[in-house]
């Protein structure tokens, strides 16, 4: 069994972390993915373990790992969803690609659910739809894990429909997750209209609980203020799924409120405001939630890469049935996209990526639920779609660079004016 001494855990810990640092700046030369980067790290620890032939690593490590990753991928879910909150702006002007996002992020999310879910039932035996749509749903879900910090280099509206598209599909996703799994204990499932009014509750929740914490917070003068405002949003949101409620809406509602404070405090509620003090509350924890985000993603993917079984990728029944839904993910995004954006659709069509979320959610279904379902299947639309993105990301990247070098080839020329004369 591979076992690590405290300093030796502390030295593999920040060697990691020094290792996604630098995957993080490959990945902005490259447009490589850094997640990418980590899964593969993963793999590489895994494959240089199991070749030193150490007793029962692999059965003891993946038991221990396979209990860390919901926790850790919980974390990053909830800062990576406060992170992007902080950054994005809500004006009138935005107003429209807003609902675009949001509009593209539904739709892709439902029909991808369907269409897996039928090519799931197609192919594996005794699976009921109701058992197919709650397997397809972690696998419709958009990465904002993955697509956040790669798209960084991308047009400014490019890069902000990225973040409302893969935030909004998170949300969503959970929301529609977490319904069909209730119902797989039918004396505490929810009916649609209750569960409607639960998600409207925790909005007025949310907007409330905000409120409160910005005028509480602003006024408090300790340095260490900034971490205590992160447990309280964990604590809120630990407390919110216990209830069942959807938690996330309360960290989405919180970042958005404290990065557009002008906005939610107008009226009477302006001069309860300490703009300035509130205004160093956001900066900070915009730099914390970073960090945090950062470290807990990082071994997340790590993690996950170590607990990979890569003998299911060789399966050809996986591969074909992962084939299948990856090309219907691309088909239906392709149709979406030329709806609602036009022909100027590349690269975001295939910045599809499923990661974090997609683990995380599939981990909550119970073990062996459906016997027939291959986690394989899981892993290979992981890799396949961010697979994908690399490579439009890598050419778009020879695009733009392309298009830049031709304009600096051939300046516009330009002339000295003179004064007419006349003859």
């Amino acid at each position: 069994m591979l076992e690590l001494d405290t300093y030796e855990s502390i030295i593999a810990a920040s060697v990691v972390l020094i290792v996604s640092f630098y995957f993080g700046v490959i990945s902005k030369k490259t447009n490589i993915p850094s997640v990418l980067l980590l899964i593969i790290l993963g793999v590489s620890l895994k494959l240089g373990i199991d070749s030193m032939y150490i007793e029962d690593v692999q059965g003891v490590d993946n038991e221990v790992f396979n209990n860390i990753l919901p926790l850790l991928g919980t974390l990053g879910l909830i800062m990576i969803v406060l992170e992007a909150a902080l950054e994005l702006e809500l004006k009138k002007e935005k107003l429209i690609p807003i609902v675009k996002s949001f509009a593209i992020a539904l739709i892709g999310l439902v029909a991808s659910m369907f269409a897996a879910g039928f090519l799931l039932q197609l192919f594996i035996p005794n699976m009921s739809l109701f058992d197919a749509l709650l397997y397809a749903t972690p696998i419709s879900i958009l990465s904002s894990a993955i697509i956040i910090p790669s798209v960084t280099g991308l047009r400014q509206d490019k890069k902000e429909f990225h973040i409302y598209e893969s935030t909004f599909s998170d949300i969503l996703g959970i929301i529609i997750f977490f319904y069909l799994e209730g119902q797989l204990h039918p004396e505490k499932a929810p009916t649609p209209v209750s569960y409607l009014l639960s998600i409207v509750f925790t909005i007025v929740i949310s907007l409330i609980v905000s409120y409160i914490l910005i005028l509480v917070f602003q006024k408090i003068k300790s340095h260490t203020k900034l971490f205590l405002l992160i447990a309280t949003l964990l604590l809120l949101y630990a407390l919110g799924k216990q209830f069942h409620l959807s938690s996330l809406i309360i960290i989405l509602i919180f970042g958005l409120m404290i990065s557009n404070m002008r906005l939610f405090f107008q009226g009477p509620l302006k001069k309860w405001l300490r703009y300035k003090e509130a205004l160093h509350i956001y900066e900070g924890l915009h730099v914390v939630t970073m960090e945090t985000a950062f470290v807990v993603r990082t071994f997340f993917f790590v993690i996950f890469g170590l607990t990979i079984s890569l003998a299911s990728l060789y399966d050809l029944d996986v591969a074909k049935v992962s084939i299948l839904i990856i090309i219907s993910i691309y088909l239906i995004r392709f149709i979406i996209l030329r709806l609602f954006i036009g022909g100027d659709i590349l690269p975001q069509l295939f910045i599809a990526p499923r990661g974090l979320i997609t683990v995380l959610l599939f981990y909550s279904i119970p073990a062996d639920h459906v016997e027939g379902f291959n986690s394989g299947i899981l892993l290979f639309i992981i890799i396949g779609t961010s697979l994908i993105m690399t490579a439009a990301m890598i050419y778009d990247k020879r695009r733009s660079g392309t298009a830049i070098k031709k304009a600096e080839n051939n300046p516009v020329g330009y002339e000295k004016w003179k004064a007419p004369t006349l003859d």
